[in-house]
């Protein structure tokens, strides 16, 4: 857990949302996302596909370029404002200073060049050391995220690697340059469960030896449950709860977190089906004013007509339900 709890945050964002103009009408993608991460913090993002973590991440760095796009809202990395900068204030902070593991391991390669030459570039590009030196660290790289004999597949191309094997590239990429920042877009798929303990290792120890700041984007609680020092959890492009990690899994307040829960399997359980949540995964083109959650929610009442504030304190959420009724509704599911 992180050790900097007083520090100036490295990254800290302050209601950014994310719009597109759609023939349909307005897609709120992201809709006033706050959080803060502090140096050699993990930050959890979670939520179903669709929720609008990737977004909000992709559009911090720039990358959101769709011409129909609105962007609003503060972006702050290392006190300075970079909602809005271009693509040259950006180039060194991308790769360099912020590194970012895709989740979509087959379009984030480029097919043409070597996994070696790929990686070679952005360390070239973001340090001093020579094309040798620079080979070496790809090697070494790609021999710590669990690519066997590593000093001859660095001349391999992309489609010489199965999907999992071009996610490990991928996040030995992201990690080349020890970056402040590591954002991490759902790092363990299309991993077994032996390599995403391996890779999970390795993003602690780039937090430990580095003093690295993290921001991991899951649907997985397990991973936020190993990882995380806090945790931010989204719904409908909308933030919903966040607080610390311990707080969010073991007392969590939304409903919507209720749900996430419940659905994870427990060890030494049986149960002839997993809990699940109720409904379809909202459109972005039908979410309610009020509460986003409300078409899908047990406890739906008249007041989630109105969009909820959120709470005071530490570990927040946005929910109609008083305390009390929380404790109550906890009380009788458990």
């Amino acid at each position: 857990m992180s050790t900097n709890e007083h520090a100036a945050p490295v990254l800290e964002l302050t209601d950014l949302s994310v719009s597109f103009s759609t023939r349909q009408g307005l897609i709120r993608a992201v809709d006033g996302l706050s959080l803060s991460v502090g140096r050699g913090e993990v930050h959890g993002i979670v939520g179903e596909s669709g929720s609008g973590k990737s977004v909000a991440m992709y559009s911090l760095l720039g990358l959101t370029r769709d011409a129909n796009a609105s962007i609003t809202g503060s972006v702050r990395f290392e006190g300075r404002e970079i909602l809005g900068s271009g693509d040259k204030a950006m180039q060194p902070i991308r790769g360099g200073e912020i590194g970012m593991i895709f989740q979509d391991p087959m379009t984030a390669l480029t097919p043409v060049y070597t996994v070696g030459w790929q990686i070679v570039e952005q360390i070239r590009q973001h340090t001093d050391l020579t094309k040798a030196q620079a080979k070496a660290r790809a090697i070494e790289l790609l021999g710590e995220v669990g690519i066997p004999d590593a000093k001859r597949r660095v001349d391999s191309y992309p489609h010489e690697f199965s999907g999992g094997m071009r996610q490990r590239v991928v996040i030995a990429m992201a990690m080349s340059c020890n970056p402040k920042l590591l954002i991490a877009d759902e790092p363990t798929t299309a991993l077994d469960v032996t390599t995403q303990a391996q890779i999970l290792d390795l993003m602690s120890r780039l937090r430990d030896v580095h003093n690295s700041s993290i921001v991991i984007i899951t649907h997985d609680m397990g991973v936020i449950a190993e990882m995380a020092d806090r945790v931010t959890v989204m719904y409908a492009g909308r933030p919903i709860e966040a607080g610390p990690e311990l707080d969010v899994v073991r007392h969590p307040r939304h409903p919507y977190t209720w749900g996430l829960l419940g659905a994870v399997p427990r060890i030494g359980e049986r149960s002839e089906r997993l809990a699940t949540i109720a409904g379809n995964v909202m459109s972005p083109l039908d979410v309610p004013v009020g509460c986003a959650f409300a078409p899908r929610c047990a406890y739906v009442m008249d007041e989630c007509a109105a969009r909820p504030p959120w709470s005071d304190g530490d570990h927040r959420s946005a929910c109609w339900l008083s305390d009390t009724q929380r404790v109550a509704l906890r009380r009788k599911e458990s």
